[in-house]
């Protein structure tokens, strides 16, 4: 076994795991023999015109192909839910794979030993790498590159040495979010005011969801009035969101990374704030999807995670039996709220409860 395999927070996955097993969420496994997903005309470029395309997942393989498959980390929902896609996929099409996680967005050179040591094992036949950072792996990649394809998974990449990526437009992510309170707060109604909370300064996501967040709230009366840039875990979260009640205690929205949204809805009800301040998540989790059905999350938008999981297997197996295969592709990006939340199938975006972190499959 990989020695990455055994790092795993076992605290941090218990309390996942129980808060799974609690969940009054029911999330059913069924898999359309043909997904809608979006596609770009020039691969790896967001700003290039993209287009919806009926996909339809492979045939299983000729043979039991291995892949090591590297995440950021396991400490939020998030990849718990990528994993789930990409074990259900890997079932279907009879492959298997190793997984190892860094442990966090600071973790750079974690990562890179990870994915090295992994790759190089016997019988190792693809890389399959959502990054810690945009461009940080970039000698690592080019050199595994040469010796089997390196596949990009959800986070944004350089596409040096990359043979194809499953992932929608963090951008675009950020942009949905920005544009929901822009419609809430257009121009000429009263000014309302948002905490910024983007997440891991220097993580390959963050920057563009930035960027697109800005983009969505032009034309409005939002202001961010102060932005909080730390770790996806759910204590770095709530410590950052209690500093800045402290120090903007009138503020209107608290906008950001999901870990920031589950910890925000204790807070608020423990400073008797949550009928005051509204919490949107920037991306979607179990415990977001709980909080917008209760009324504690006013909203986030989803990529569905398990499905990218799935087309990153689909598309390991592609290339390496030489079949017909599209290098840039994910699912349509949907804004989850209050109001239409009953109408949403949660199958591609969550996991099931009685789901177990997969490390080794089979």
């Amino acid at each position: 076994m990989i020695t990455g395999v055994k790092e795993l927070n076992s605290q941090a996955y218990s309390c996942l795991l129980t808060a799974f097993l609690l969940s009054s969420i029911t999330v059913t496994s069924v898999r359309a023999e043909v997904w809608q997903l979006e596609t770009w005309a020039v691969p790896f470029d967001y700003s290039s015109k993209s287009r919806i395309i009926d996909y339809k997942p492979t045939s299983p393989a000729s043979r039991p192909w291995h892949f090591c498959i590297s995440y950021p980390h396991l400490k939020d929902a998030y990849w718990f839910n990528v994993n789930y896609g990409m074990v259900e996929e890997a079932k279907r099409l009879g492959v298997a794979f190793t997984l190892v996680e860094a442990g966090g967005y600071p973790n750079l050179e974690r990562q890179r030993q990870q994915i090295e040591q992994c790759t190089a094992a016997e019988g190792t036949d693809a890389l399959i790498v959502g990054t810690v950072s945009f461009q940080g792996l970039n000698d690592s990649i080019a050199r595994i590159s040469k010796t089997m394809p390196v596949l990009a998974t959800v986070n944004d990449i350089d596409d040096i040495g990359i043979t194809a990526k499953s992932g929608v437009s963090w951008t675009a992510m950020g942009r949905v979010a920005g544009e929901y309170l822009a419609e809430r707060h257009q121009a000429g109604s009263e000014p309302v005011t948002v905490a910024w909370f983007p997440g891991p300064q220097g993580a390959g996501w963050v920057e563009f969801i930035e960027d697109g967040f800005k983009l969505g709230l032009r034309d409005s009366v939002v202001e961010v009035v102060v932005t909080k840039w730390g770790d996806t875990g759910k204590e770095i979260q709530r410590t950052l969101v209690q500093e800045v009640l402290e120090s903007h205690p009138q503020v209107d929205y608290i906008v950001g990374n999901a870990l920031m949204a589950e910890a925000a809805i204790s807070t608020l009800r423990n400073r008797r704030l949550e009928n005051q301040i509204q919490v949107v998540s920037t991306y979607f989790t179990p415990a977001v999807y709980r909080g917008i059905r209760r009324g504690r999350i006013l909203a986030a938008p989803t990529d569905a995670p398990v499905m990218q999981g799935r087309i990153s297997i689909d598309q390991a197996v592609r290339i390496l039996e030489g079949r017909e295969f599209i290098k840039h592709a994910g699912p349509q990006i949907q804004m989850i709220d209050h109001e239409n939340w009953k109408e949403f199938d949660i199958s591609d975006s969550l996991a099931p409860p009685s789901f177990s972190p997969t490390f080794v499959w089979p």
